[in-house]
Formats: C-alpha cells, structure tokens, sequence
C-alpha cells in the first residue's frame, strides 16, 4: 500500500506502484510513472513524461522533465526515463529531451547528489556517481561506472567512457576515454583509473594491458592516430582495448589526452 501525504498533489492521469512514498507538497503531472518502493520526498516535482522505476529515492524540492533550455524547443513531446535503484539528491534538475519523442535517460543504481543538472538528452549509465552541483550541457553521454566529482562542468555532446573518474571543479570540454583519471585546467589524463579497476574486480592482466595503453594516448611524440595504431599493433586486443578503441573510433569532438 502506498502511503501519500494529503498536501501532495497528485494528477489522475499519473500511474503510481505498489508501496510508493509521495511526500508533503509534491507535484505528480499527467502522464507520470512512478515504479513499485520508490520514495518521493516533500516538495518534488515530476512534470509529464517522466518515467520512474522502482526502488528509487527522489529527495527533497527535486524537478524532474523541466522543459529544456533550448531556445529551439518548440513544446513537443519528450520526457525522462529513470531506471531502478537509484539515489537522486536535493535539488537535483534533470530537463526533458529536446528531441520530438526522445528521452533524457537516467540508467539503475546511481547515486546523484544535491544541486545537480542533468540538461535535455543526456544518457547516463548504471552506477553512476555524480558529486554536488556537476553540471551538464546538452546530449551529454555519461557511460556506466564513472565517478564524477563535484562542480564539473560539461560541455554539451561531451562523452565520458566507462569507468573513469574527472576530479572536482575541472572543465570538460572533450571526451574523456574510458578507464581514465582525469584532472586539471585546460582538463587532461594523468593515468589510469587504477583504484576505481581494483574496486571493480578487474583482472591483473587487464589493468596492465590498459595501462600500457594509456602510456601510448599520453606520449606527446604521438598523435591520436598514431597512438591507436600502436594500441591495435603492439598490445593484446582484450574487450577493454576494444572498447576504448571503439569509443575513440567514435569521438566527435576529439578526446581528452595528457
């Protein structure tokens, strides 16, 4: 049974699970789903179109499927999708897509934390960490397994690949190659992900591959191009070497090096 709090104020049209939680002074638009356990604090609002799995906790005075900051916007519909099992924090504002019939996506076991905003069409993976008030452009791609520490701003059409780590109030202004470290001001690599791999169970052998990797992405006698062809030449073509080769192969707006 779901417990709903007599302030809250709850549209006909929206479709609540089993054991929902809806706070004091919390805004339920039509065309709302929200999923089985999850809990939504006191003043959140969730506007049309958002979809909510279950098992998620939306703390307080959260806004979610704002409509986006995009002067193109021309009122269509869209939304947000938002998996199961996650954690999203005060003040969080995640926008609707600005794409006709499109969704901004929030993967499953994420913990997004206060004053953060994810603009229109951003993807985020599963186990996603995101720190107080990182802020995101447009179209952003945030892969599974990133931790981004706290007042990063990123550029809109930005990729960060799987299992890398951006440090705290550094600039984001190109992709960021999976399995990375990285931080400073103009933002680059300074090595591998190396505490973030063993904490995942990755294999002795395959942090020393991408490490032997990363080496050829940060020499300076080499450019990008130069530096895959290396990486395809002389090193093992294990499933993380494929994959950071297939994010490269794949960047618009080049990538992030030393």
């Amino acid at each position: 049974m779901s417990t709903i709090a007599k302030s809250a104020i709850i549209d006909s049209g929206a479709k609540i699970g089993e054991n929902v939680t809806i706070g004091h002074y919390s805004i339920i638009e039509q065309d709302v789903v929200i999923g089985t356990g999850t809990v939504v604090e006191n003043h959140v609002l969730l506007k049309a179109g958002t979809k909510i799995g279950e098992n998620n906790k939306i703390c307080h005075a959260a806004l979610i499927g704002g409509d986006p900051q995009d002067i193109k916007f021309a009122g269509w519909k869209s939304g947000v999708e938002i998996g199961d099992d996650n954690i999203i924090r005060e003040f969080v504002t995640v926008h609707r897509a600005t794409e006709k019939d499109s969704n901004t996506r929030i993967g499953s076991n994420c913990y997004i934390m206060a004053y953060v905003h994810i603009a229109h069409d951003c993807q985020i993976g599963n186990n996603v960490i995101i720190a107080n008030a990182t802020q995101m452009g447009g179209f952003v791609i945030i892969e599974d397994f990133v931790f981004l520490s706290a007042l990063v701003p990123i550029h809109q059409f930005c990729r960060i690949g799987r299992y890398s780590i951006i440090g705290g109030g550094y600039r984001v202004v190109n992709d960021v190659i999976p399995y990375a470290l990285a931080g400073g001001d103009p933002l680059r690599i300074h090595g591998l992900n190396s505490i973030g791999l063993r904490r995942n169970n990755f294999k002795k052998e395959a942090v020393t591959v991408l490490k032997k990797a990363i080496k050829f992405i940060l020499d300076k006698g080499l450019n990008t191009k130069q530096a895959v062809e290396k990486i395809q030449s002389e090193l093992p073509q294990t499933d993380e070497i494929k994959n950071l080769l297939r994010f490269i192969a794949k960047s618009k707006r080049g990538i992030v090096r030393g």
